[in-house]
């Protein structure tokens, strides 16, 4: 096979001088919206989802489509380039640029108009497709494709790339499914555009003025080169590359809508889409086949296909192996047929049985023959869902896999006709292995001939730069010689755009160039992408001239080879961190909708402030004041630990900032007040009437909170007239303790401000046959401290606290922790505070949560409760000790049990500190609070974490359970007496934000 040589791109013009300041003014001045310049902005969008980064001049986020328009009109008196961005997941570089970057998914998110009887709908461009198809529901309708990127991706973002998804096998592309769009050019020509007929055609082009001139220019141009066209244009199903004019060709329905579709920016602004709907299916049946190697699971697809499924998806054994080795999606990893390459086959139905039907007749007719392969039906919802979890994890989980090389983008979703998959994967695998990229999975969308893949590319030398280069022309050469795309999901942006010429031709690249000339002739709209542009290995987020510091820090960072460098580039800006609903991250970017305070957004400006480019817009190091604003807003709730697929750590990676960026300065007034809350609780404890009446008191209470640093609508908690450790020293243990001694640990919260909880938990162990002791003395995990990024002391705490243990730990005794976040400290943070220590590595081993002990407890079972509850699982729960055996338990004891997904908005001291109120509040209205208003008076309340309590409390006026008060109150029939609970009502706390009350009164739940 040759070796390519594309053919070179003209040469880009100068770009215009911008007078930034000037133009930051201007835009300000007349765009309603927020209109954004600083460094931490800048930084935060300099990348996607892309190998590439480009800071751009500044960012406007307009409130109205309208407001978009006139931040055009701004740009355009400036002559500065405009870029368009949704969800920011593209992985071609196409949503950054040096340019003022249009962010439509904050404010512009709007369904516009719902057309059921026409089976159709406006949008605005900002709206997430997951969230549109829920508006939708009501309907019966959706929109049909569906990226992996759902829960994220804008219909803005899919118009641009022209985006798939797996449901495309049925649904077809995003262009497919646009009836016409309403569009902007650079010039401020605002008009709708969609099919036009001979008739139409003749009424526009009398009417005359710039829409006429646009369609009869391109009219003019696709006429002239349509025979080429015809022949240079693949016809395969997934042919994204390009722009669409074969849309435009003679005899065709000059459907000028689905011709701007697909190109990325590079023509147009697409304020409002109307878009085709399909019913939604009644039901779906998964089918799992398993195939001796991916390419004979390739060969299979066309007799696959013509039994026209829904979904048709291949993965490879590399993929499950990696997906292995970092213990994702166990559960349904379990389920997958015998092979070394799989297609996952779904049927849909109006009917659970006619789904079922259409899968058992694929099943019939693949039996008996030569390749026939293992067969798995898939009845359970559960595993059917994990299972395309794990196909939809793809990029995830091939991008940081232990012991394995760094994968990249590059050759992401080549697509060819998919009667020719398995010859065209045998071939690439072969130009893997030339050029030692076989660690390389394959998966993607073989109904349609898409492949995916992540290729261990050196980007950070000039040989694997060079390596790079090459492999994409030999790759291009490959595909095209298969009758393929050079994209087939993604688009070209700046990954794919250099290579183009190979594909089309000299006369359709010119084609192309003079339609982008029609439309934008200045090539200001996201210049550089498809046409005229950068070349493939300019522009690189790393690249050979990246130089990195590599700063001594204060955590271990095991999985990451003690490199916090290695930590941050976890992020590869897929933007699961940007989805509305499920799990728990991103809490305070689900509150604020800014890019900037997502944990992708946090990740992008620690890259920056790394300082590995010269022309990074965040200065200063640790001492960053950019980066400190945009942790600032970060709860520290470690969901992104959990529910991120690189388990970005955002938690420590603030705790890390904050030891140095405070190191030698006076810190915040709430580090010194909540960060040392430990002290001043046990200090509390000396005269805890006397305290409390002092901190209640109305002036002396304003007073404290100003100097702690605490929101003032916050009332401060109250210490408990006697520890719970102190009346139980003197108590002392008692039964026999036939199954054995547990050592419960009196965490900050519980021991001074809820020693009732650690007292119920100690009636249901005895009960349960345990001997329960505490600690000789006050001990503390350490994790105000480390929230608060005072690592030094967090360290010198923790040392004391496995001094003291280590006579439990070394023989073995269960370390029962009641408050979730001191639980996640000893199983999760202590081993990177003292990486080397083993008795810290014996304390996250031996810890355990109340519902893991007595769920391990033989012959053990819950008492009878028989009630309605909504629970607020902790985040840490969520995201580092798991609810599921809480869940199971609380079922076993009869609980119909509604699990809040999200954060409280608490989250230990953040909720409290000055400022945050309205963030913190915002949190909670994202579930938990319309949760609890949802619930009847006779609903109980669930809620280990003391934060989670205090928010409940605070903003609902309802009381929560810990769950060792609902098993005690269980045990003695309490819950059945109306004096204790549920039932008991008092007026709420009402807090109140900027926005006004934040509650109302609510009937709340009362452990007696």
């Amino acid at each position: 096979m040759g070796h390519v040589v594309s053919r070179p791109a003209p040469p880009r013009r100068a770009e215009p001088y911008v007078r930034v300041r000037d133009l930051e003014r201007d835009l300000a001045a007349r765009v309603d919206g927020e209109v954004r310049f600083d460094p931490g902005s800048r930084g935060a969008y300099s990348t996607d989802g892309s190998n590439y980064r480009q800071v751009p001049l500044g960012v406007v986020v307009p409130r109205t489509v309208d407001a978009a328009a006139e931040a055009v009109a701004v740009c355009r008196e400036h002559r500065a380039p405009v870029t368009s961005r949704g969800g920011g997941t593209s992985l071609a570089g196409q949503t950054c640029n040096t340019a003022v970057v249009i962010d439509w998914s904050k404010y512009c998110n709007r369904l516009v108009s719902v057309d059921e009887q026409a089976g159709a709908c406006v949008v605005e461009p900002g709206i997430v497709l997951d969230e549109l198809n829920r508006r939708l529901a009501a309907t019966g309708l959706m929109f049909g494709p569906r990226p992996s990127t759902h829960a994220q991706c804008t219909l803005g973002g899919m118009i641009g790339n022209n985006s798939c998804g797996s449901t495309a096998q049925l649904y077809g592309k995003t262009a497919d499914n646009v009836r016409r769009l309403e569009i902007l050019t650079y010039d401020g020509t605002r008009m709708w555009v969609g099919p036009t007929g001979e008739e139409e055609w003749r009424l526009l082009d009398a009417e005359g003025g710039r829409p006429a001139e646009i369609h009869r220019a391109l009219r003019g141009i696709v006429a002239g080169h349509a025979e080429e066209i015809r022949r240079r244009f693949p016809d395969i199903p997934r042919r994204v590359s390009g722009y669409n004019i074969d849309q435009l060709l003679p005899g065709g329905p000059f459907d000028l809508a689905r011709a701007l579709v697909g190109s990325e920016g590079t023509l147009v602004v697409v304020l409002r889409a109307e878009l085709g709907l399909v019913p939604v299916p009644k039901a779906e049946t998964l089918l799992m086949l398993g195939y001796h190697d991916i390419v004979a699971a390739a060969d299979a697809v066309p007799r696959i296909a013509a039994h026209r499924p829904l979904q048709l998806e291949g993965v490879d054994d590399k993929l499950v192996g990696y997906e292995r080795r970092k213990h994702m999606h166990p559960e349904a990893l379990a389920q997958l047929p015998e092979g070394g390459g799989w297609l996952m086959v779904s049927f849909p139905g109006d009917t659970q049985e006619e789904a079922d039907r259409r899968a058992h007749a694929l099943m019939d007719d693949l039996r008996g023959g030569e390749h026939e392969p293992h067969m798995a039906f898939i009845d359970d919802s559960k595993v059917e869902k994990e299972l395309w979890e794990l196909r939809e994890s793809g990029l995830g989980a091939t991008a940081r896999v232990p012991g394995m090389r760094e994968t990249w983008e590059g050759w992401e979703d080549s697509a060819v006709p998919p009667e020719r998959l398995g010859g065209y994967l045998r071939d690439l695998r072969r130009l893997f292995h030339q050029y030692g990229y076989d660690d390389a999975a394959l998966y993607g969308h073989f109904g349609q001939g898409c492949v995916h893949t992540r290729i261990p590319f050196d980007l950070v030398t000039a040989e694997g730069v060079a390596a790079f280069r090459s492999f994409l022309d030999r790759a291009c050469e490959l595909v095209v010689s298969y009758g393929g795309s050079l994209s087939g999901e993604h688009g070209d942006g700046q990954s794919r755009a250099e290579l183009l010429p190979a594909m089309f031709g000299p006369e359709v690249m010119d084609a192309f160039r003079q339609v982008k000339a029609v439309f934008d002739p200045d090539d200001r709209m996201n210049p550089g992408k498809i046409v005229s542009p950068y070349p493939i290995t300019s522009n690189l987020r790393l690249g050979p001239g990246w130089t990195p510091d590599e700063p001594e820090v204060r955590f271990g960072y095991p999985q990451d080879e003690g490199s916090f460098q290695r930590a941050v580039m976890r992020c590869v800006g897929v933007g699961q961190c940007r989805s509305h609903t499920g799990g728990v991250m991103c809490p305070s970017y689900r509150a604020t909708g800014e890019e900037e305070h997502s944990t992708r957004g946090r990740a992008r400006l620690l890259f920056e402030m790394l300082n590995g480019h010269d022309d990074s817009p965040v200065t200063g190091g640790w001492r960053s004041p950019a980066v400190r604003d945009a942790l600032d807003l970060c709860l520290a709730c470690k969901g992104c630990k959990h529910d991120c697929p690189m388990s970005v750590d955002m938690a420590t990676y603030k705790a890390e900032f904050l030891a140095h960026h405070y190191a030698g300065r006076v810190r915040p007034a709430a580090h010194y007040s909540m960060g040392w809350l430990p002290v001043w609780a046990r200090l509390a404890a000396l005269a805890p009437g006397a305290v409390n009446l002092l901190a209640h008191a109305p002036v002396v209470s304003d007073a404290l909170k100003r100097l702690g640093g605490v929101e003032p609508a916050r009332p401060l908690p109250r210490f408990a007239p006697v520890r719970f450790s102190d009346s139980y020293r003197r108590r002392g243990p008692r039964g026999g303790g036939e199954r054995g001694e547990v050592l419960l640990w009196p965490d900050t919260f519980t021991d001074n401000l809820a020693p009732r909880i650690a007292a119920a938990a100690v009636e249901v162990l005895e009960d349960a046959g345990y001997r329960v002791v505490v600690p000789p003395s006050t001990l503390c995990c350490g994790l105000t401290w480390i929230s608060t990024g005072q690592l030094g002391v967090a360290r010198r705490v923790l040392r004391r606290t496995l001094r003291v243990l280590a006579p439990h730990l070394r023989s073995g005794t269960p370390v029962l922790v009641l408050e979730p976040s001191c639980a996640a400290v000893f199983r999760d943070d202590a081993r990177d505070v003292l990486p080397h220590d083993r008795d810290a590595k014996r304390l996250a081993e031996q810890t355990t949560t109340l519902a893991e002990l007595l769920a391990a407890t033989t012959g053990w079972d819950p008492p009878l409760v028989a009630a309605d509850a909504v629970a607020q699982p902790h985040c840490h729960q969520h995201a580092v000790l798991g609810y599921d055996t809480d869940r199971d338990l609380l079922t076993a004891a009869g609980v119909r049990l509604r699990a809040v997904g999200g954060c409280c908005g608490l989250a230990g001291d953040f909720g409290f500190t000055a400022g945050h109120l309205d963030v913190s509040l915002a949190c909670a209205e994202h579930e938990l609070l319309p949760a609890l208003r949802a619930a009847g008076p006779d609903t109980l309340v669930l809620a280990d974490g003391f934060s989670c309590r205090t928010q409940i409390e605070h903003a609902a006026g309802r009381r929560a359970l810990h769950l060792a008060e609902l098993l005690a109150a269980a045990r003695h029939g309490l819950l059945d007496d109306p004096e204790h609970l549920p039932g008991h009502t008092r007026e709420p706390q009402r807090l109140t934000t900027s926005a006004g009350t934040a509650s109302r009164p609510r009937t709340w739940t009362h452990a007696g």
